[in-house]
């Protein structure tokens, strides 16, 4: 004890108290004044309690600190019974009470400023069940929680943000930093500025510029929104058909439930699988096996040089360039039997690769359907170990809502009363404590009236007992008066709450109905709506249905026409070179000379024999040049000989005519 009154009063003697208490003062203190000491410390914590005890009475005194002690979480020594003791106490400042009270105070004082920070916006307002039921009440109390949980966040930021360990040094560190690369950066700007002042339509470039690199900004921002709403789409898209492709397992399995559908559906399977077993899984394996031998052959080769891929990319060239001659060459033929069966083998591998996919896609499907039905099964077994009942389905679901709003409706009147029978035990629990308050006081008195009289005495003069008989008289007076005027404001709230029930009656029948004719609205709308998205789904599949075929018809149309129209050009050219060698034989066995001189035979060897002549006279002329060759070139030299003696004695007459200017020359130099 004697180590928590020198804890307290070193703690008083500090800032913010400044009390310049010692032990022996601080323990000859009154309970007048303890209260005051305690008030003080409770002021700051929370600023709303400055105010002095003297001019409040005692309960209301006792009455804020205990609420301000429950807000901060006091837990005082001692079990529940002693906690009468302790408002009592309170009341009447005893020392064994509040010397813990301010010691916890004293040790938590900046948690505890917190706490009564968070307090003054976190403590939450109960309204009463029936004022919620009006829309406005319930908006403004949705409005008000709403704030609440913001104020949370917030408060959550600003505490981490001072714990985050940013220190001030190295803000102004980084201030200064970026100062200094603000004015280097303003340099630049200035001296780019005078440069670009000495351009032409400098004010127009920059406008365009400035303009440029808005437009630039936009382009990208409107490309990274392009590419998030085409993602958004993307998932809309697959989204949007597997509810479509589930609603339509659904609507088949169950539209389809006769013996003959069921017949049907499994011949399809069986049909199906017999196709993947004999066709796609034999070329399958076949394709692995082919694919496998060549990497094992590949495997056991040697390793190859730059010079072995060289030869092998000549040799495939080389095939290539052979196939492509036998391509010509069949073209060249065009053989129709040959043409016809090529398009219906093309038909048959089209219908062929179609049949793959379309396999390929109902085995997918299969897949994701047997997954599916696999989650379901998980959920249900989940639900049934969770619960340990089924799955409700169709009607029974329906009528299990129907009881739970009953159930609702009944709960909600029970809890309307409980909270008025709550309301009335709040009423009597208070004026219980407020008159066990005064009994206290009372007896408090009595005790202080027999300390003055004397301890050895026990005995009363009859004027005490008639003063003291006088005063209870006085105070169960008082006591009737209190009771009579809190039972009649219990009649008058009373009164006052049934009023409101009458009044709010029939404006709560009201939204009754009118919240059963939205639910039954809003179950209109969702059946159109659902029945609106199943005709949607089925005509989009039918679209997409006729845009395939349609596109595959173009594809097939767009062939046809380049095969028709490459024939044709075929045709053409070979009709004219039949023409032209026909013209050729008919000329080459005429017996008229001009004819056969029209001939190309005749042209071109007298083409030919032109050529040789000519090729001849070039010939002796080269032998001729080459001869003369050595002697031009040596007359060449010589003549440019001759051309620089005769400058060089040009110059000498020159310099001989013009003494004067030689020897200005002279001097110069």
């Amino acid at each position: 004890m004697s180590d928590q009154i020198k804890f307290i009063v070193d703690s008083l003697n500090k800032e913010p108290f400044k009390k310049n208490y010692n032990l022996i003062t601080f323990d000859s203190l009154g309970p007048m004044q303890l209260l005051q000491v305690l008030n003080d410390v409770l002021a700051e914590i929370d600023p709303k309690q400055d105010v002095d005890i003297r001019e409040e009475t005692p309960e209301q005194t006792a009455k804020r600190m205990l609420s301000l002690l429950g807000i901060l979480k006091y837990k005082p020594p001692g079990n529940a019974t002693d906690m009468s003791t302790f408002r009592q106490g309170l009341v009447i400042g005893s020392k064994p009470v509040i010397y813990p009270v301010l010691h916890w105070l004293l040790q938590r004082s900046s948690e505890l400023k917190k706490r009564a920070y968070l307090a003054r916006f976190l403590i939450k307002l109960e309204v009463p069940s029936e004022f919620l039921q009006d829309e406005t009440v319930a908006d403004t109390n949705k409005q008000y929680e709403e704030l609440m949980e913001a104020f949370k966040a917030l408060h959550k930021e600003c505490e981490q943000l001072k714990t985050s360990g940013f220190s001030t040094a190295e803000i102004r560190r980084d201030i200064s930093a970026m100062e200094e690369e603000k004015d280097q950066l303003m340099k630049r700007v200035e001296r780019l500025k005078k440069r670009v002042e000495t351009v032409q339509n400098h004010q127009r470039m920059l406008k365009i510029a400035r303009q440029l690199r808005v437009e630039k900004e936009r382009e990208e921002f409107l490309a990274q929104q392009k590419q998030e709403q085409k993602n958004q789409l993307f998932h809309a898209v697959q989204r949007l058909q597997r509810v479509q492709n589930q609603l339509k397992s659904m609507r088949h399995a169950a539209a389809d439930a006769k013996p003959e559908s069921l017949m049907k559906r499994l011949e399809e399977e069986i049909k199906f699988n017999s196709y993947m077993v004999t066709e796609k899984f034999p070329k399958e394996l076949e394709s692995k096996k082919k694919e496998l031998h060549f990497l094992q052959k590949v495997v056991s080769e040697p390793a190859m040089g730059h010079s072995d891929l060289l030869e092998l990319e000549s040799k495939v060239n080389e095939v290539n360039a052979e196939i492509n001659q036998l391509i010509e060459k069949k073209m060249m033929r065009n053989e129709p039997i040959e043409g016809k069966l090529s398009l219906y083998r093309q038909q048959a591998s089209i219908i062929s690769r179609k049949k793959e996919a379309k396999a390929e896609e109902l085995q997918e499907t299969k897949e994701k359907l047997a997954s599916l039905e696999r989650e379901v099964s998980v959920k249900t077994n989940q639900t049934r170990e969770f619960d340990g009942t089924e799955v409700l389905k169709g009607d029974e679901f329906k009528r299990y809502v129907s009881k739970l709003r009953s159930k609702s409706t009944v709960f909600k009147k029970k809890h309307q009363i409980i909270a008025e029978f709550k309301a009335e035990f709040g009423l009597l629990q208070r004026t219980e404590e407020l008159l066990k308050q005064r009994q206290e006081t009372i007896q408090h008195q009595l005790r202080t009236i027999e300390e003055k009289k004397g301890i050895s005495g026990y005995s009363y003069t009859q004027e005490e007992l008639e003063r003291v008989s006088a005063l209870k008289s006085e105070v169960d007076e008082m006591k009737g008066r209190t009771l009579d005027d809190m039972s009649e404001m219990v009649k008058k709230l009373n009164s006052l709450v049934s009023e409101k029930k009458s009044a709010l009656a029939p404006v709560i029948k009201e939204l009754r109905q009118l919240r059963q004719k939205c639910q039954e609205l809003t179950q209109e709308c969702d059946e159109k709506r659902t029945q609106y998205d199943s005709c949607a789904a089925g005509l989009e599949s039918n679209r997409s249905k006729l845009e395939q075929e349609v596109r595959g018809l173009r594809e097939e149309c767009l062939q046809e026409e380049s095969k028709y129209h490459y024939t044709n050009c075929m045709i053409k050219n070979l009709e004219v070179q039949l023409r032209r060698a026909t013209d050729e034989m008919k000329a080459y066995v005429s017996s008229d000379q001009q004819e056969k001189r029209k001939a190309i035979r005749e042209q071109y060897t007298k083409n030919i024999t032109e050529q040789e002549n000519l090729g001849k006279k070039l010939r002796e002329k080269q032998k001729a040049v080459r001869e003369s060759h050595g002697p031009n070139m040596k007359q060449a030299k010589m003549w440019r000989d001759l051309e620089q003696l005769m400058e060089c004695k040009k110059q000498c007459f020159l310099k001989q005519q013009s003494p004067a200017s030689i020897g200005q020359s002279f001097f110069l130099t």
